[in-house]
């Protein structure tokens, strides 16, 4: 990798697509902030959370996010995770998608950028960096796009119950309990939940176990643990769940060269 400028230097340089690779620990944080450019958010290795205006994303080392231009993120490294990140420009960005999305970084794409980062910025055009460029718009525009987002609450007490949840995904909350917590009746959160997030309340705690699962399985932990710590009553009532969601077994989710 040859030395590369800062991620906000990378926003001005003339070159239709830029890459960037960085390194964090288990707990950094990246304040919210945004880009005049879109990002792909990649890493080789690790997970990260992000959140954006109305989600938020859990996103393992065979995933990506795709985020427009000009749309906050705040992202939190849940484990060790080496950053291989792209900046596309606002003008590339627009037939990639104007809204965020989870997509599944294939064997092709994940040597693309890695290829670009071999590359100055202001790689020669005509040559090498152009053609790897063209490639990976290419082939963000075919990936597969991915469920693994939790479609965040703007009303206030509901967002008190989910970030409880969020904080809690191996406890069994009664809708009860949880309407006592925020001084409203569970008739009104049940209402809230679809209005709100556009899921059921069993639905949206699905996801939340989903996102906790995924970060497990990156970190190599073995299936019956994540199923017991998330209340299942076995590893393959569990896995059936997983299954159905992601169309994968949990020991197949985390293969890393995916095509």
């Amino acid at each position: 990798m040859i030395e590369q400028r800062s991620p906000k230097a990378l926003q001005f340089v003339p070159r239709p697509i830029v890459a960037w690779a960085g390194r964090y620990a288990n707990g950094d944080e990246i304040a919210p902030h945004t880009h005049p450019r879109a990002q792909l958010l990649y890493a080789v290795e690790g997970v990260m959370r992000v959140l954006t205006p109305n989600s938020v994303w859990t996103i393992p080392s065979h995933r990506a996010l795709w985020v427009p231009p000009n749309v906050e993120h705040h992202s939190f490294m849940m484990s060790d995770l080496e950053m291989r990140t792209l900046y596309v420009s606002a003008e590339m960005s627009a037939a990639l998608g104007t809204e965020c999305r989870a997509i599944a970084v294939s064997g092709l794409l994940r040597e693309l950028i890695l290829g670009l980062l071999q590359e100055p910025a202001e790689y020669p055009i005509p040559g090498r960096g152009e053609h790897l460029a063209a490639l990976i718009l290419m082939e963000i525009n075919r990936a597969t796009t991915q469920s693994v987002e939790i479609p965040w609450p703007q009303d206030r007490r509901l967002q008190r119950v989910c970030q409880y949840l969020m904080n809690t995904p191996g406890v069994t909350h009664t809708i009860e309990d949880l309407a006592a917590m925020v001084g409203a009746s569970a008739r009104t959160l049940i209402r809230l939940f679809p209005r709100e997030t556009g899921l059921k309340y069993r639905q949206w705690v699905q996801q939340v176990q989903l996102a906790e699962a995924i970060c497990r399985l990156e970190r190599g932990e073995p299936i019956a643990r994540i199923a017991h710590f998330l209340g299942y009553s076995s590893p393959s009532a569990f896995t059936a769940m997983f299954k159905r969601s992601f169309g994968v077994a949990p020991n197949q989710y985390c293969v890393k060269a995916l095509s």
